[in-house]
């Protein structure tokens, strides 16, 4: 088991400090090796390097300049003059969702894109719910248009095709708000029945720091009926888990995790991965199965025991927030129900990593191959950690094209393939 060697030092729980003589030690332990469905994954020892504070600051774009996709696929503007553009959900007829929300101060909106002849463009764009409370989810089912704020998941009456929601809709599950590190987002995805929504529920904290009491009902991801009734648990020791999507293939829910940070430039690394029900995947007890975290050692070996591996790490400190398997029909074959991962970007790493979007072949629906770079160009000066934009969401549009929100850019980025 990782750690054995330092068994003699007296590690206590993450309330308290490692201290740096502790550090200096477990940063000397070997690498570890970690099989995961992508291949084998080699981690450095925790403290292999400092943890720095390292944000990023948004410049302007350059006239006429866009993000870079490979060649063959055109990058546009699908809209701009967004205020924080986080998350985006097309719904049965073809409308187009997007919410306006942040951690401080935003709109806390929704706004409707109306494509009336199915051309790839809007013709219509309308305010659809305003006055909510850091907004992220949404969903069309049985008549009803759900929206998950970050304190709950509301529904209210819906008829296809409307431009305005009005009143003040119903509460029908509750969900725990707030924490240290404000994992706010929840978002919300149904089976294909429509009989189950998951709803994805950060972390109050990084690892743990706040007692595990802080964390009932998080760090995970729950499922619930259309009426709120019947939760149960489905996956859970998710730190951050934001997109989900289902695995054309295997049908299996995926998510898109967010990791811990403060362990150093590589660790630990954040994943997409298949979520198994019932399943528990290590936080904060242990990270890519029984790796055990040292803030946390010999606290909870049952818990060790049984976490999973994750599917595919995708970097340490990316951000990674949107998840989306390919069911288009416009990209190369290639793509075909492969992953899109949007990646926020880094902030606890001495150069930045992320800012992109990152696209996983599958085959047969397992994944065959290692992550690519997709949409990129969003770093103006690593040097001087300056960046243009930062990604989130990615979603597929009713004319096979990729949309990308970049939150922090206000844009929405549209991504067709012309051949060309």
């Amino acid at each position: 088991m990782p750690f054995l060697a330092l068994a003699s030092i007296s590690f206590v729980s993450c309330q308290e400090k490692v201290s740096k003589r502790e550090k200096k030690e477990i940063s000397q332990s070997k690498p570890d090796r970690v099989q995961t469905a992508n291949g084998e994954v080699i981690l450095p020892p925790p403290y292999s390097s400092e943890s720095v504070r390292n944000e990023s600051k948004l410049v302007d774009w350059p006239d006429g300049e866009t993000p870079t996709a490979p060649a063959g696929f055109l990058v546009t503007k699908f809209a701009d003059k967004l205020d924080n553009p986080r998350n985006t959900y097309v719904g049965p007829n073809g409308d187009i969702f997007v919410v306006e929300s942040n951690t401080k101060k935003g709109a806390d909106r929704i706004t409707v894109f109306k494509d009336k002849d199915k051309n790839g463009d809007y013709e219509t764009r309308e305010i659809f719910k305003e006055d909510l409370y850091q907004p992220y989810g949404m969903l069309v089912l049985n008549n009803h248009f759900y929206i998950a704020n970050t304190d709950g998941l509301y529904r209210y009456p819906y008829q296809s095709g409307q431009l305005k929601l009005n009143g003040e809709g119903e509460k029908i599950v509750d969900l725990p708000a707030g924490g240290y590190n404000n994992h706010w987002t929840r978002n919300l995805i149904a089976n294909e029945d429509g009989s189950k929504i998951y709803i994805s529920v950060g972390s109050a904290s990084n690892a743990g720091e706040h007692g595990m009491e802080e964390e009932h009902r998080r760090a995970g991801i729950l499922e619930v009926n259309p009426d709120g009734t019947g939760e149960i648990m489905f996956g859970s020791g998710l730190r951050n888990p934001v997109g989900m999507s289902w695995n054309p293939i295997t049908k299996e829910l995926w998510t898109a995790v967010n990791e811990r940070d403060e362990l150093g430039d590589d660790l630990v690394p954040d994943y997409i991965t298949s979520v198994k029900k019932g399943g528990f995947y290590g936080w904060p007890y242990s990270y890519f199965g029984q790796i055990e975290d040292p803030r946390l050692y010999g606290k909870a070996p049952e818990m060790v025991e049984k976490a999973l591996v994750p599917d595919v790490s995708v970097g340490s400190h990316t951000a990674s927030l949107g998840l989306t398997f390919y069911n288009g029909s416009t990209f190369p074959e290639a793509y075909r129900n492969g992953a899109f991962v949007g990646q926020h970007g880094s902030w606890n790493r001495e150069k930045l990593a992320g800012y992109k979007v990152l696209f996983i072949p599958f085959t047969e629906g397992k994944p065959s191959g290692q992550p690519q770079d997709f949409l990129s160009g969003f770093v103006s000066d690593i040097n001087k950690s300056k960046v243009y934009g930062r990604p989130v969401d990615v979603t597929i549009l009713p004319d096979g094209s990729l949309l990308v929100n970049d939150d922090s850019g206000n844009v929405l980025w549209k991504i067709a393939y012309t051949g060309n």
